[in-house]
């Protein structure tokens, strides 16, 4: 029998140690990156019933009264004892206690959720006492199926070598066993009291055990190929989210050298990371019915109440379970074929070892390469583009850092440099490789411009407008804009060195007859791809005249009727406007405009784009407040109501029949209706330009178009 306090005992207080502070630490991150995230999915009303929520489950949680911290200790007692009847004995007790604990945690948060008085007092708004009491249902349902202490006894089972089926299969029982039983719970609760939909709680309750066995098994297989309990938390990391990792990596350091690419990340093989696909494709799809009701003075309200949810893409689940059922099966062969000797090193597993080292060494480049370039060589680079052989360089130097210290940590020595230099070598020739394909785009990433019918949607953003097209109703656009992507492709050089010489005098060069935009185009395929490029542009005057290049392509399609039109949503069925603002800089007065004045001010400017009024774009013209002093803008909603746009016009006296449509409004005055440059002559210089102003700002009506969820920031024309 092991003695008290002896080197087993030891070790578990030590591992229980860092494994708290482990948890303490990502849990304070995880908060600082969750909450911004929820609170501008919710909004702040949502979230403060959210918040509100929190710690009433978390007084609730009390009536624990530490039965887990209680069980480990005894349960790691018995099992260093190697008395399997009190293990047994253990066990037994605490799903009972855990069975009971769960049903009185479900009795008494759906007692408080029928009486949200109790709990969030009488100031709070009718909509906000339901919200708060589904919040209470729905949390104390998850906080009675989840065992936290649970995954610290999985973790002892694993650390011994001893039965490691039956510990598998006793820490899998522990893990899965108190939230079979506490859905069983829920879905009796449910038939009782009806407050759940039974088909939805069912689902819920599945994917909570394929996802906490997937979970489980992916943790063990971590476990068995390492022999350090301090290697397990990263590696298991790496499991979860290196697919993803690779991913930004790669595709940010591929920006460096690719003509034109954009895209951070693609999300291609996502799939190997298991915690972000199924974040990202397992949904909860809910369903609302608008109820009307009143508030306590008779004032009446609109109110959506949540009639049904379910889970979309349930069966990535079900697929995800398999995968942990085999990754299990993996880890018992490679347990079997381990050798003792290679306890306590950092990878158990002989044939993995390479791997660990030369994908340390991998990573280490990838990150250090660009942040040793960005360090030694960035203020040197010639344009927007990596120069190759100092970023091979950096990457053999950073490379070089991550072979030898994942040697150190294999050999568990620092003298590992004799004879590795077939393994440098090794690192050396792949970082050239890297560079060499990406360098001369080995893979023809630049050169592609997606075929007509393999787009789904084409998104282009260029002079201060966004624009969404696609096949079906903008064909003809469609094509102006593959047409205008070729060019730019076809004209790479050029736009190299343009870009070059821009940055290597240190100024934005432009004159009068020169002028730099930014060209970003997204499509998305058919097939779920998704491709992104971005352009730094040089317009000049004499290009601009000729039908065969990129100035000339980009005019044509920025001042065409058909996407004057489209910067208004004029005739888009799917647009409404919904009201909107009005600045008079001469009064310093504001006005939030309704729905029927912004629906007069749109028809005005459309008449105005109509009769040629609404000038084109000017990709020359400096800010030389032409403009009437008034900042007006139009606020848009969706046929669905689920997304919302906005837009900036930028009012000049050429407009009459939005300066008639204002004055008829009421409001603005003829006095009202003077130019910035008028109203602030200090700001302008002789030739009209804003002294102000380094870049000039380009065209008299620049609006933004987006289908986003969230409305645009426009930049002044």
């Amino acid at each position: 029998m092991q003695k008290e306090g002896g080197p087993l005992q030891v070790n578990q207080v030590r591992l229980g140690a860092v494994l708290s502070y482990v948890s303490m630490g990502l849990s304070t991150l995880i908060s600082l990156i969750y909450t911004p995230i929820m609170l501008g999915r919710l909004g702040e009303t949502e979230y403060g019933v959210y918040g509100a929520v929190g710690p009433i489950i978390s007084y609730l949680l009390l009536l624990s009264m530490g039965l887990g911290s209680a069980y480990i200790r005894y349960y790691s007692q018995a099992k260093v004892a190697k008395d399997r009847r009190e293990m047994a004995k253990l066990n037994g007790m605490f799903l009972v206690t855990l069975s009971l604990l769960g049903l009185v945690l479900l009795a008494l948060g759906f007692f408080l959720a029928a009486h949200p008085q109790m709990v969030f007092g009488t100031k709070w708004a009718p909509e906000e006492l339901a919200l708060g009491a589904k919040l209470l249902r729905m949390c104390i349902v998850m906080a009675t199926m989840s065992a936290p202490f649970v995954g610290a006894y999985a973790w002892i089972m694993l650390l011994g070598r001893n039965g490691v089926i039956t510990n598998f299969l006793s820490g899998l029982s522990m893990t899965l066993i108190p939230y079979a039983v506490t859905g069983v719970l829920c879905v009796v609760v449910s038939l009782c009291g009806g407050a759940f939909d039974v088909k939805g709680l069912a689902v819920t309750v599945l994917a909570v055990l394929g996802e906490s066995f997937f979970y489980f098994s992916s943790a063990t297989f971590v476990a068995f190929i390492t022999g350090n309990a301090f290697t397990m938390p990263p590696l298991y990391a790496l499991l979860h989210f290196l697919a993803v990792l690779l991913d930004w990596l790669i595709s940010s350091f591929a920006q460096g050298f690719i003509f034109g690419f954009s895209t951070y990340y693609t999300g291609v093989v996502e799939w190997l990371s298991p915690t972000v696909y199924l974040v990202n494709n397992v949904r909860c799809a809910r369903q609302y019915v608008e109820v009307q009701q009143t508030f306590p003075d008779g004032t009446p309200y609109t109110s959506r109440l949540l009639t049904s949810a379910d889970l979309e893409s349930f069966w990535l689940i079900g697929v995800y379970a398999l995968v942990g059922l085999a990754l299990a099966a993996l880890a018992l062969i490679l347990y079997r074929r381990r050798r003792s000797e290679t306890a306590g090193d950092v990878v158990a597993v002989g044939w993995l070892r390479p791997v660990f080292r030369y994908g340390v060494a991998g990573l280490c480049a990838l990150l250090g390469g660009q942040f040793l370039y960005s360090l030694f060589w960035y203020g040197f680079q010639q344009g927007e583009y990596y120069d190759t052989l100092p970023m091979v360089v950096c990457l053999l130097a950073a490379g070089a850092i991550g072979y030898y210290g994942a040697s150190m940590l294999l050999a568990k020595a620092f003298k590992v440099f004799r004879g590795s230099w077939k393994g440098l070598g090794i690192v050396l020739a792949g970082c050239a490789l890297v560079c060499c394909v990406l360098h001369f785009d080995l893979l023809g990433v630049a050169d592609r411009v997606p075929e007509a019918s393999q787009i789904q949607t084409l998104e282009i953003r260029i002079a201060d407008n966004t624009y969404t097209l696609t096949p079906e109703k903008d064909a003809d656009l469609l094509e102006q804009v593959r047409a205008l992507h070729q060019t730019v492709v076809a004209d790479e050089s050029y736009v190299r060195e343009m870009e070059a010489r821009r940055s290597s005098t240190w100024s934005e060069d432009e004159t009068p007859n020169t002028a730099y935009t930014g060209l970003n185009l997204t499509y998305t395929l058919k097939s779920g791809t998704r491709i992104d490029r971005w352009y730094s542009l040089l317009i000049t005057r004499d290009r601009l005249a000729q039908p065969e290049t990129y100035d000339y392509l980009l005019d044509q399609f920025v001042n065409s009727d058909t996407v004057k039109a489209r910067r208004l949503h004029l005739d888009d069925d799917f647009w409404t406007v919904s009201g909107g603002s009005l600045y008079i800089d001469t009064r310093g007065e504001g006005y939030e405009l309704g729905s029927r004045e912004g629906d007069a001010i749109l028809k005005a400017v459309g008449r105005d784009l109509t009769a040629g009024n609404w000038g084109d774009y000017d990709w020359f013209s400096g800010d030389s407040g032409s403009s009437y002093a008034m900042d007006l803008g139009l606020d848009f909603e969706s046929a669905d109501k689920e997304r919302y746009d906005w837009i900036s016009v930028h009012v000049t006296p050429a407009m009459t029949e939005t300066v008639d449509c204002l004055e008829r409004l009421g409001l603005v005055t003829r006095a009202d209706l003077v130019t910035y440059r008028q109203l602030y002559p200090e700001d302008y210089g002789a030739d009209g330009s804003s002294i102000w102003q380094e870049v000039p700002h380009t065209g008299e009506n620049a609006v933004v178009y987006t289908e986003d969820t969230t409305s645009a920031m426009v930049s002044p024309a």
